[in-house]
């Protein structure tokens, strides 16, 4: 085994997300077709041993870990294009976002982030439409987000989004909100339903609120160094397998959606539905972000945006 190529999987959640379980099955693939040319293991969760959730960044770039994955939206400061993608209330649902990442846009972003970091980026996991939920009171209108202290992802757009909507953006690493979220020194936070139970949020928040304001995805990286030294071969098993992981965990987020929603209720939550005029008019109160962004990220990243 001592010649077998190591390969050190990571993530931030428990083994049973549909994120963990598709690295589970990355490494079954490559087991199953490399055998012993292989030596996969895994961390699932690296803030059990101290990290940020962030770290996973610098853990594969540096090649202390071989692959993870990680919102986009943590990678916006370095590379810009991704911002994007942090747009609100850009895509109308998960078919169309998910023809987008695996489309021209996708391979757009996916150069951009290969250009200024040493990753090699295999596929797109769906992190999924995000919600809100707080301690205060229901989000029904945008003033109802009025002096809101509500975590965000490190992104500019995010932050600039809910300015406009009247609340507090800070942005947060994961280990930092969760902290904050239990001792109610923030009142709010935004996450698919999945992540806000995953990471018990709804034992402190009552109030949830479907407002599908951000999609965002999970690019799956590898440390390139190590990649591409990898035989040909070991590349396209490692491509092969990221491939059935990406699809695995889409359809296992459907569920963990729906299991989530069933959890936010059981635990006695409200958990509202915007109607269509309060939505038009959240749309509304941030539009000049989008009208800021033909100034700001280019012609060929919006260009491939409108097209998707």
């Amino acid at each position: 085994m001592s010649s077998a190529i190591q390969i050190r999987m990571g993530g931030y959640g428990p083994s049973t997300t549909s994120f963990s379980r598709g690295l589970k099955l990355i490494g079954d693939r490559l087991a199953a077709v490399l055998g012993d040319q292989v030596d996969v293991k895994y961390v699932w969760n690296i803030m059990d041993f101290g990290y940020r959730a962030e770290d996973i960044l610098w853990l594969v770039e540096h090649g202390i870990l071989t692959l993870g994955y990680q919102s986009s939206s943590y990678l916006t400061d370095r590379i810009p294009e991704l911002a994007t993608v942090d747009l609100p209330f850009l895509f109308a649902s998960n078919a169309e976002a998910r023809g987008a990442m695996d489309g021209a846009l996708g391979r757009f972003l996916a150069r951009k982030i290969e250009e200024r970091v040493g990753y090699r980026i295999l596929g797109w996991y769906e992190n999924g439409f995000r919600q809100v939920s707080n301690r205060l009171r229901a989000i029904r209108e945008p003033a109802d987000f009025s002096g809101l202290r509500i975590r965000v992802l490190p992104s500019e757009v995010q932050k600039k989004t809910f300015e406009l909507l009247g609340a507090v953006p800070l942005k947060l690493d994961l280990t930092e909100a969760i902290a904050m979220i239990k001792d109610g020194t923030i009142d709010a936070q935004e996450n698919p339903l999945a992540n806000t139970v995953t990471y018990g949020v709804h034992k402190y928040h009552h109030f949830h609120t479907l407002t599908n304001h951000f999609y965002i995805s999970r690019p799956i990286f590898v440390h390139r160094a190590a990649f591409d030294a990898w035989p040909t071969a070991v590349q396209q098993a490692m491509q092969d397998a990221v491939s059935e992981a990406v699809a695995f965990q889409r359809e296992e987020a459907i569920r963990e959606d729906a299991e989530a929603r069933a959890a936010i209720l059981a635990q006695g939550c409200e958990l509202d539905t915007l109607p269509l005029a309060a939505h038009e008019a959240f749309v509304r109160a941030v539009q000049p972000l989008h009208q800021e962004a033909q100034q700001t990220y280019g012609k060929e990243a919006l260009g491939l945006l409108n097209r998707a």
